[in-house]
């Protein structure tokens, strides 16, 4: 049987490390569960969660030339559909909406719903941080540069 990407196979934990599992797929074949594609959630431990012999289904990210093979529990998860999200109205200059310090109904419905990935928050955190620091330096950095607010 040759493992292809995408496929979802069982497999038995042999081996277990501080940043992975290692998964027997069988017929001589072993990958590797980074630490990250173990749970939707943060892992601090990954013996509070995984143990040697335990039997998992994985799904096949990548075998590389080399013969590696990155496998994921929480992919291999069948997960119902999520609903599509309606967008934050845009305000004149290409900004969302939000307050000051940003909107937090969104963070709370992520945390009431649990439907949101961990992927789906970094990403809207990493663009809204990019954002925030972005007007930061715009308002720190005057015309001639140095550290200076402008003045009005």
């Amino acid at each position: 049987m040759a493992i292809e990407v995408g496929a979802k196979v069982s497999g038995k934990v042999s081996g277990i490390t501080n940043f992975g599992a290692f998964v027997d797929l069988g017929e001589h074949k072993t990958g590797l569960v980074h630490i990250s594609e173990i749970s939707d959630g943060y892992i601090k431990d990954i013996k509070d969660v995984l143990k040697v012999g335990d039997d998992v289904k994985v799904k096949v990210l990548s075998v590389g030339d080399d013969g590696k093979i990155a496998l994921s529990i929480r992919k291999a998860v069948d997960k119902p559909a999520e609903p599509q999200r309606r967008e934050q109205p845009k305000m004149a200059h290409g900004h969302s909406n939000h307050g000051k310090f940003g909107d937090n109904r969104h963070h709370n419905d992520n945390h009431k719903n649990n439907k949101a990935s961990f992927d789906d928050l970094m990403d809207s955190f990493l663009k809204e941080s990019e954002s925030r620091l972005a007007t930061i330096k715009k308002n720190t950095e005057g015309k001639r540069g140095g550290r200076g607010g402008r003045r009005s």
